[in-house]
């Protein structure tokens, strides 16, 4: 795939995420693709996957919008990392997290979806 496509996938798959479109974000992936969460837990598979966004995309953790820092693309390869600034619009207040998501892609579409946080404590229950 060519750098500028692979690059407007991966920022066109993060702008899904921003519209809270989740039937759009498991469009890019594939249907064995693996989603390893920040927290460690894999999930493999599309079944799984959407599931495992199910709470996020639901609203359990607040208004969730992703804020892309930087984009590097390795074409050749397939893969890209993309570095965001998580916000938060919880009953609590805002909040923000930093973190990355390496992403794989073969055929046009998403195979591996690698997330790393960076955050004083990692989001693992409900903040709403």
């Amino acid at each position: 795939m060519e750098r500028e496509k692979l690059a407007d996938l991966v920022i066109r798959f993060t702008q899904a995420f921003n519209r809270d479109d989740l039937d759009g974000v498991m469009s890019f992936m594939a249907e064995d693709a693996i989603y390893d969460e920040f927290n460690g837990t894999i999930n493999r598979g599309a079944a799984a996957i959407r599931a495992a966004f199910v709470p996020q995309f639901r609203g359990d953790y607040g208004k969730m919008r992703f804020n892309a820092e930087d984009l590097f693309v390795d074409a050749v390869a397939g893969k890209a990392l993309i570095r965001w600034q998580c916000t938060l619009e919880t009953k609590r207040g805002p909040a923000a997290w930093r973190g990355l998501d390496i992403v794989h892609i073969n055929n046009g579409r998403i195979t591996e979806k690698l997330t790393y946080a960076k955050a004083k404590v990692p989001l693992l229950g409900e903040t709403s």
